[in-house]
């Protein structure tokens, strides 16, 4: 009679060590599959940036927050997290001159309506390449890139060309914008479509 009695009270506690184990099991393989799908989005689909810089002023202000489509470009090298944002203004193949500010892509002046100038029509002799380049073919598997904020660049007129294969993707939406300096949150930026 006691060994029923044994055996009975000990179900009762093998069921619950399974319940529980099995619950957090359950939470183990959930977390270890949302942790795989984020870094596979993260990886090779979308990606999160801040911008860090003025260069590409108005278009992009310091403290907006953007995502990148990485399929734009083909898959890329996971990992490799330097980065800078600019405007494609040429590729391979393509003759690219800047004379007095204004962009010559295959000897025809380009409309160039994002372009934003601090210091509009002075030219700077320290700084030939800022308003005066060229004309320099692009080599293949290459881009020229300039910032928006033409003026307050660090590009391709002062450090070359972008291989392809150094492209991380496409810029398409600032899903936040703060500047902690100024009024802190920029609601009327948030959700806007970067062109």
């Amino acid at each position: 009679m006691s060994a029923n009695k044994l055996g009975e009270d000990s179900i009762p506690a093998v069921e619950e060590k399974k319940k529980a184990k099995s619950v957090v099991r359950e939470y183990v393989e959930a977390i270890g599959m949302a942790l795989l799908l984020a870094l596979f989005i993260r990886t090779l689909i979308v990606q999160a940036f801040k911008i860090p810089s003025g260069s590409m002023i108005p278009t992009l202000q310091i403290g907006d927050h953007i995502l990148v489509n990485k399929l734009a470009y083909g898959i890329r090298i996971p990992f490799w997290e330097h980065y800078f944002i600019k405007r494609v203004i040429a590729v391979g193949g393509d003759v690219v001159e800047i004379r007095g500010k204004k962009i010559y892509v295959n000897n025809v002046l380009q409309d160039d309506p994002h372009a934003h100038f601090e210091r509009e029509g002075e030219q700077v002799p320290e700084l030939p390449v800022r308003d005066d380049y060229g004309p320099t073919k692009v080599p293949d598997h290459h881009i020229f890139v300039m910032g928006d904020n033409r003026d307050r660049s660090y590009d391709s007129r002062f450090w070359g060309f972008v291989d392809l294969e150094d492209v991380k993707g496409k810029a398409f939406l600032i899903y936040w914008s703060w500047d902690g300096s100024d009024r802190w949150v920029r609601w009327e930026r948030t959700g806007e479509l970067i062109y």
